[in-house]
């Protein structure tokens, strides 16, 4: 899948959020969780370069998935607001602003149905073929209309750069 778009300028990436790694924390209301009850999801981001992304997410429905993307960002305002965008193999869009002066994420992630009724298949790692097939699978269920939005706002509890616990990519890797 080609992946159009433009960072700006490659300075301002490189200073704003050029291999920056977050750690943070979703609030989640109890009517957008399964249990019913407030709960804390908690994702790791690493900005790896101005191409790749690579996550993992240890809170919430999704607790378990580790993957990594082709990407676009767009700096909105330099030293101050950044957006990364990508498309998962399960369908599902997720576009994050990050606000670098307030140490928040903004989210709106829109899921396939499978990827959203199906949450346990969508868990794994890319780097295994079994996930990743499950993963493609997900993203046959359902049509284009059939999405299930999810807009939520997480607060930054770590920011450092390099990978941390993260494992490293190839570029030569294939993404989707």
């Amino acid at each position: 899948m080609p992946v159009v778009g433009s960072i700006g300028s490659q300075k301002a990436f490189d200073a704003d959020i050029g291999n920056r790694h977050l750690i943070y924390d979703y609030d989640v209301p109890g009517n957008n969780t399964s249990s019913g009850n407030p709960e804390k999801w908690r994702y790791e981001m690493w900005f790896y370069n101005a191409d790749r992304i690579v996550y993992a997410i240890h809170g919430g429905p999704m607790a378990g998935r580790y993957n990594y993307q082709a990407a676009t960002y767009q700096c909105i305002r330099p030293g101050e607001l950044w957006q990364c965008n990508w498309l998962e193999e399960t369908g599902t869009m997720c576009s994050l602003v990050y606000d670098i002066k307030e140490g928040r994420i903004t989210t709106m992630l829109g899921f396939s149905k499978g990827h959203w009724e199906c949450p346990e298949q969508a868990h794994g790692d890319k780097r295994n073929k079994q996930d990743l097939e499950r993963w493609r699978g997900l993203a046959r269920m359902g049509n284009q209309a059939e999405r299930t939005m999810l807009c939520e706002q997480a607060d930054v509890v770590e920011d450092f750069r390099g990978r941390g616990e993260l494992k490293e990519i190839e570029m030569s890797w294939p993404t989707m």
